[in-house]
């Protein structure tokens, strides 16, 4: 019986991951979001962090946000300004004002002695409907190091 279970388990995470696939398959690119920060000075197990943001979207004129980042995980230092870029992964090419508003969740990772990279891979919005893939990687000046698991909370501005 138990072995049936374990079969049973995988074939249900199989079919699932597979779904999760297929609809990350189905998204276009909608757009670009760029986010912009001034100074900070992270913590030993985290940090927040707040952007503002613009949304260039391929169908559409821009669209401000409000971003926060919460990074859980090794982040030590200080920095000075952060831009973070993403191509914004959408089920259609057509987003709305606001629509990107929501949480999201993905893994963080980089390092500054003077000029530093990073990168963020993050999904979320509506339903899970957008994905956030890093355009190139973050850009910052400063001395840190950060890894882990990132959120992002994103807020349209008016």
């Amino acid at each position: 019986m138990t072995r049936s279970s374990c079969l049973v388990a995988v074939a249900v995470i199989a079919l699932a991951a597979s779904a999760d696939m297929a609809a990350a398959q189905s998204r276009v690119a909608a757009g670009v979001l760029e986010c912009r920060a001034g100074p900070s000075t992270t913590f030993i197990i985290g940090s927040v962090r707040d952007f503002d943001c613009i949304f260039r979207p391929v169908d559409g004129p821009p669209q401000r946000y409000g971003a926060t980042i919460q990074r859980l995980g090794v982040d030590l230092g200080w920095s000075n300004d952060a831009v973070l870029m993403w191509n914004v992964l959408a089920p259609t090419v057509v987003i709305g004002p606001g629509a990107l508003a929501g949480g999201y969740g993905g893994v963080s990772a980089g390092a500054a002695v003077g000029v530093g990279v990073g990168a963020n891979a993050l999904i979320g919005g509506l339903g899970n409907s957008f994905a956030l893939q890093p355009v190139s990687v973050e850009g910052q000046t400063g001395l840190n190091a950060f890894a882990g698991v990132a959120s992002l909370e994103l807020r349209q501005r008016y």
